[in-house]
């Protein structure tokens, strides 16, 4: 992925949602060409109106295959948002 075009720019845009709290995970699908995002939003409409203000999207180089609404049941996002320090410890 990261050999394509315009990848910097396409990862700042990503890490841009990510920081606002936009898009909560993310990352390739093993033996796919595709992405799955996790996104906390309102709507479809919101989510494919933030996603169309990158660069890719007008090159079609970033599409929407699916957006599916999902209910948490187990687990929680906020262990997902620790991230380790540089002394390993959480």
């Amino acid at each position: 992925m990261e050999d394509q075009e315009d990848w910097e720019a396409l990862a700042s845009f990503m890490n841009a949602l990510e920081k606002e709290g936009f898009i909560l995970l993310g990352g390739p699908l093993e033996g796919t060409n595709e992405v799955l995002l996790l996104i906390r939003a309102t709507s479809a409409d919101e989510i494919a109106e933030r996603l169309s203000a990158d660069s890719w999207s007008s090159r079609d180089m970033l599409r929407i295959s699916r957006i599916t609404p999902w209910t948490l049941r187990l687990g929680s996002l906020q262990d997902s948002a620790v991230h380790n320090d540089s002394s390993g410890e959480r």
